[in-house]
């Protein structure tokens, strides 16, 4: 569904502070650095190359180490039943990811810098603390499947692949001197051979077609193993640092700041979005279709049989090897290969951003990029040693579910700021928008919590421990899930603050130049800082104010 910025009038409604440098906060600066992006001030479906890169660095959140997890478990459990799962999730993910992009585009300022600026400073703390957690719950999957990885192709052990990619991913991220179109390609093509490799999978496995689609389009699920599985394949979806991410991404284009540039930009940035989610949509399918056919397959032995019951990424590789043979193996080796390593670099996107948005905190790229790295790193190192390959499996399924958890915390705010007309003026959401968002973010909010305590109850009821022990433990786990839901009440009850830091064009001045650009050639200016992060500069420090 699309969510384009709507519109009552041709007029431009807001522009960049064109010399005014008293104005406090004005996210949009002067930058001299020839490198930017530049949309041309034109009418022409040719500017959608010119917004191209965003969607696919989102993108690759949704096929990550920890999608694959969950996709393998649910094929070789359920077949294709949950596959409309990931359908929904798709369709809900590009609605979602296209306000976030909105948000960045109309406001000129991400996410995690509206949180600073709407929310006091313990509530802001707190959110930074649950974004920097929801990161490295993100980043511990990738850095695990990338170790899997290495393991399969170079027969690595998993803790040395751990401190592996850590280094690998600041090497890749060297790539920045060469430019962010040159960063954007490459994740593009990650993305694409992670693409080729599960389709190449699908001609090995030859999952039945009709049954693929029988099991996109018709909603089921068996028993509470069911549930618990759609939640993970949600919470591996829609991911929180996804949204600080896709509305910074954004801001690293110059577009005209007009009504017409800014409803062109979102429209592009949903068509590119669309375009990005789709390819990691049809991934996710093959990745559920060939573990479901491999699984299901009448010549299976006894021993995969087995290994079908509890999969994870380092039993899929020798479950392809021996039903589909070594070639197999060898695709999905490097299909998780690719997948880690660029999920790992956006990963790392998304905590600079967080410490900058939330903290106004701004280190040099190495030091932040270092500090993210092991954040993930040393959980999963401790694992590895500790578990081995089961271990690390397990790990990545809590890390996906930690992740559905919090998402409403960055899910509330996301959907009341781009609900807010203070901070959207005539690109609000519409009321249909919003009730479908509100939706959307109120029923994963719902089944979160329904999944949460049915489970804590269970573990109570189930377990060997002692009565005062099980009575100490439900008064702390209730008082902690009423924490839990006060803080999301807080987020939806409380009133927006804080207006939007552009230029209403509301002054005499303002009209009088509206009249004169009319034809939408005032630009928006890139965020330097945001710029900075992704493409250091190439220019003296003079040059810079």
């Amino acid at each position: 569904m699309a969510v384009p910025c709507s519109s009552n009038s041709g007029q431009p409604q807001f522009i960049s502070s064109t010399g005014n440098r008293n104005f406090s906060n004005a996210p949009l600066i002067d930058s001299t650095n020839t490198d930017q992006i530049v949309v041309p001030d034109r009418t022409s479906w040719k500017n959608l190359f010119a917004y191209m890169g965003p969607g696919f660095l989102v993108s690759i959140a949704y096929i990550d180490p920890g999608n694959f997890e969950t996709d393998l478990q649910s094929g070789a459990q359920y077949k294709y039943e949950l596959l409309w799962i990931i359908l929904v999730a798709s369709c809900a993910a590009l609605v979602i990811q296209s306000m976030a992009a909105n948000l960045g585009v109309v406001t000129g300022k991400h996410l995690a810098e509206h949180c600073r600026a709407e929310y006091s400073r313990v509530s802001n703390f707190i959110l930074w603390v649950i974004a920097e957690i929801a990161i490295v719950a993100c980043d511990i999957p990738e850095v695990i499947g990338t170790a899997f990885a290495l393991n399969m192709l170079f027969n690595v052990p998993v803790w040395i692949g751990v401190l592996l990619t850590g280094l690998s991913t600041l090497m890749l991220l060297a790539l920045q001197q060469y430019g962010v179109r040159k960063l954007e390609f490459l994740i593009a093509f990650l993305v694409f051979t992670i693409a080729a490799c599960f389709w190449a999978e699908l001609g090995y496995a030859k999952p039945d077609a009709k049954e693929v689609v029988k099991g996109l389009f018709v909603p089921q699920l068996k028993g509470s193993g069911a549930t618990g599985l759609a939640i993970s394949l949600l919470g591996a979806m829609v991911m929180p640092h996804n949204l600080f991410l896709h509305s910074a991404l954004v801001l690293s284009r110059k577009i005209p700041r007009s009504v017409r540039g800014i409803k062109e930009a979102c429209r592009f940035y949903m068509i590119e979005s669309a375009f990005a989610l789709m390819v990691a949509f049809l991934i996710n399918v093959s990745v559920i279709s060939v573990s479901g056919a491999v699984c299901n397959s009448p010549n299976i032995n006894e021993e995969d049989q087995m290994s079908c019951q509890d999969l994870d990424l380092n039993k899929a590789s020798f479950l392809l090897r021996n039903v589909l043979g070594k070639w197999s193996s060898k695709l999905f080796g490097v299909a998780l290969l690719a997948s880690g390593q660029s999920s790992t670099i956006t990963g790392t996107y998304a905590g600079q951003y967080v410490m900058q948005g939330f903290l106004d905190l701004r280190l040099t790229p190495w030091i932040r990029n270092m500090l993210t790295r092991c954040l993930a790193i040393v959980p999963s190192l401790i694992v590895a040693v500790i578990g081995g390959s089961a271990g690390a499996g397990k790990l990545i399924i809590i890390a996906s579910m930690i992740l559905s958890f919090e998402l409403p915390f960055a899910l509330v705010p996301l959907l009341k700021f781009t609900s807010s007309k203070t901070k959207m003026g005539v690109h609000v959401n519409s009321i249909m928008i919003s009730a479908i968002t509100w939706i959307i973010g109120s029923l994963i909010m719902v089944i979160n919590i329904y999944y949460l305590m049915n489970g804590f109850i269970k573990l109570l009821i189930h377990s060997d421990i002692e009565i005062v022990a099980k009575v100490f433990l439900g008064i702390l786990g209730f008082s902690g899930m009423a924490v839990y839901l006060a803080g999301i009440a807080y987020l939806v009850l409380r009133k927006n603050k804080e207006g939007t830091h552009l230029l209403a064009l509301t002054a005499p001045e303002s009209q009088q130049m509206t009249n004169e650009q009319v034809n939408g050639s005032i630009y928006s200016l890139q965020r330097e800082d945001i710029v900075n992060m992704q493409l250091p500069q190439r220019s003296s420090p003079a040059d810079l104010d």
